[in-house]
């Protein structure tokens, strides 16, 4: 890419005059780094941006400026925000003043990325044993890191902590972190490597526009990894051994030129440790195979794991019925959004102490609960199938938490729990 294009719409009702506006790009993309600026053209046929088209706002007026930016020659990012006036006689607003946000940056990518993990992640632990593997994901690196973790002592899991070092050279760093134990929240940061909460998965922006991933590989022989950053700013892999044995750490890294493939890179190698047949028990080895047996192919677990999936939980709160998820997916599918996963999270179930809080509500029936989904999940069900094609995998969930006053308080449960036809949908 030898420049970039800047495209600035400025809008103003129709309610008043209209005035000739103009607007200037101020940045930084010279080779003293000295910022400056550079007036943009006004013109008359723009490609609109997608995220601006509403074509039920009010009337308004609108003017479109634009001006290439040439490729600066040093290979680092280069930063900019804009300004804009009302007419010459006017004071200039800058956008990240008005808008309260940061200047925008454009990150360069290199043609011929570095090999090598030591120029991606410096000083890490010679702890680790550093495999590279092939990637299954096109243009990316990608390594498997292994240490060694202490064995449990008698009630006392075993703790070792191991350094991956500084990721070298970057801007901007974002994680995936556990908030509680079954909840997972982003954070991100510029500078120094500082989430608060423990890590699962965390990515670095590199100055030359590579994305390297690194990720936590836990559920294998009862170890449990996480990242933590320590007051210098390194990743720390810290890892429990819940095992009388010696465990294993497994950290796996890839580079990439953009966060998803870097990130499909470690999953899918992911997917290989945990899912693998050296690693299965004996339980999962015939599950896998009760699966292929009934027809399942490939492809249909490809489209669970990989697949475009809504969640009614976020969205649609824990007062659940059908109706709200029929209208939630016909929103999705007016707005040309093509899921292919659909799960139904809980309080579809029949609960007591209606009003209550989640925490004191408990399951009185496996069957719907009769106000929400009068039919049954079956009928909603077939009902999502016929009007969403799209959708190929409808999952329901339900916190399996049954406590002895639960079941004292009705015998519904227990009876249901005997049924198998509550849901037969394929």
């Amino acid at each position: 890419m030898d420049d970039v294009r800047f495209t600035v719409l400025l809008e103003s009702s129709q309610s008043f005059p209209e005035q000739k506006w103009e607007a200037v790009l101020w940045h930084n993309g010279h080779e003293n780094k000295e910022w400056k600026e550079l007036a943009l053209q006004e013109t008359s046929s723009p490609h609109q941006p997608l995220v601006i088209r509403n074509d039920s706002r009010p009337s308004l007026y609108r003017r479109w400026f634009s001006i290439d930016l040439v490729k600066p020659s040093r290979p680092e990012p280069l930063y900019f925000t804009l300004k804009y006036r009302l007419s010459a006689s006017d004071t200039w607003k800058w956008v990240n003043e008005h808008f309260d946000c940061s200047d925008g940056a454009l990150y360069f990518q290199t043609e011929a990325p570095p090999e090598g993990l030591v120029n991606y992640l410096r000083d890490y632990s010679q702890d680790f044993s550093v495999n590279q593997v092939e990637s299954e994901t096109p243009n990316t690196q990608l390594w498997s890191l292994t240490s060694s973790v202490k064995a449990a002592a008698g009630k006392a899991s075993g703790i070792t902590d191991t350094s991956l070092g500084i990721p070298r050279s970057f801007g901007r760093w974002f994680s995936l972190v556990r908030i509680w134990s079954p909840w997972l929240g982003p954070r991100h940061g510029e500078g120094q490597f500082s989430p608060r909460e423990d890590a699962v998965l965390s990515s670095f922006l590199r100055m030359d526009g590579l994305h390297l991933v690194l990720l936590a590989v836990s559920g294998v022989d009862e170890v449990l990894t996480v990242f933590k950053p320590d007051d210098n700013g390194n990743v720390i892999a810290h890892s429990r051994n819940d095992s009388m044995e010696e465990g294993q750490a497994r950290v796996l890294v890839a580079v990439g030129a953009t966060f998803n493939t870097a990130l499909a890179a470690v999953m899918y190698h992911a997917r290989k440790i945990v899912l693998g047949n050296d690693l299965r028990s004996k339980a999962e080895k015939e599950e896998m195979q009760h699966c292929l047996d009934k027809g399942v192919k490939a492809e249909w677990m490809e489209n669970w794991y990989d697949g475009l999936t809504y969640c009614t939980w976020n969205g649609l709160g824990q007062d659940l019925n059908e109706q709200k998820i029929f209208d939630a997916l016909n929103v999705l599918k007016d707005n040309g959004i093509q899921i292919t996963n659909l799960i139904i999270d809980d309080n579809w179930q029949d609960l007591d102490n209606h009003g209550q809080s989640q925490f004191q509500r408990g399951w009185t029936d496996f069957d719907a609960n009769k106000e929400g989904f009068p039919n049954g999940l079956k009928h909603t069900a077939i009902e999502i199938r016929n009007q969403h094609p799209n959708i190929q995998h409808i999952a329901v969930t339900g916190a399996v938490c049954l406590q002895m006053e639960i079941l004292q308080r009705t015998t519904r449960l227990e009876k249901s729990a005997r049924r198998k036809d509550w849901l037969e949908v394929k």
